[in-house]
């Protein structure tokens, strides 16, 4: 005997019910992630409030620090780039080293190390404690520093002669006013009560020794010397102030 067969359940009704809430939550997904996003980019939900600007400042202003971050940046938390915002602040005039770090939820740390003035540059720039010449104004109360010459890329030679010969004179109670290195890297010094030394190419500190050994010597001369050329494997030749005085009237 045959027994009549049931009809299949309808399936198809029911995919199409599972298909479309999966698009209903793919749609909700995206929707929320995007006003998330949106959220966090919003300067005004998640805004950068406190930058705090920290290190021992004699010539920078810390202002112009924060000034920096804030000019290229967005004011977002969660978009800020630290790394722009680290160039930036290190383009400043007076700023040698910094380091930066976000804290959450809304600030920024930045720590500056300040540039050091040891001498001026070519009359243009300034040259720091590491020997690296930069671009600012000259303080009030710095005019009295060391003016250094040299070709470029010199710098760091020419304030490592610097420090090595004022050692030196620092036993007679003089200081370099200024210092030449020709392109020839001769060296040529004024001192700072106007005395000039030529001191050439080779064994510089060996000709400035001989000049502070010969130095109490010029002083107690009844005549001013203008110069003293060392540039002579021994002994040295001194220039007079009233000889340059005569060539010149």
């Amino acid at each position: 005997m045959m027994q009549a067969s049931l009809p299949a359940p309808a399936k198809r009704p029911q995919l199409w019910a599972g298909f479309g809430f999966f698009v209903l939550v793919l749609v909700l997904l995206g929707m929320g992630l995007s006003s998330i996003n949106a959220w966090l980019t919003d300067e005004q939900s998640l805004p950068v409030r406190q930058i705090t600007v920290a290190g021992d400042f004699h010539y920078l202003d810390p202002v112009d620090v924060e000034n920096a971050v804030r000019a290229n940046q967005p004011g977002s938390f969660f978009e800020l780039d630290v790394q722009k915002a680290l160039a930036d602040i290190e383009a400043l005039p007076w700023v040698y080293r910094a380091s930066i770090r976000k804290e959450w939820p809304n600030g920024l740390h930045v720590y500056v190390v300040e540039q050091s003035v040891v001498a001026r540059w070519n009359d243009e720039m300034l040259l720091n404690a590491q020997g690296g010449a930069f671009t600012a104004d000259l303080p009030l109360g710095l005019n009295d520093v060391p003016h250094l010459f040299g070709p470029q890329g010199s710098e760091s030679a020419a304030l490592q002669g610097y420090k090595a010969m004022q050692a030196l004179l620092q036993q007679r109670q003089v200081r370099i006013a200024e210092l030449v290195l020709s392109e020839r890297f001769a060296w040529h010094l004024r001192l700072d009560n106007g005395l000039q030394l030529k001191l050439g190419r080779s064994e510089f500190i060996d000709r400035l020794q001989r000049f502070v050994d010969m130095y109490p010597l010029l002083q107690s001369s009844e005549r001013q010397p203008a110069y003293v050329d060392l540039r002579y494997d021994t002994g040295l030749a001194v220039g007079w102030q009233e000889e340059q005085q005569e060539r010149k009237s």
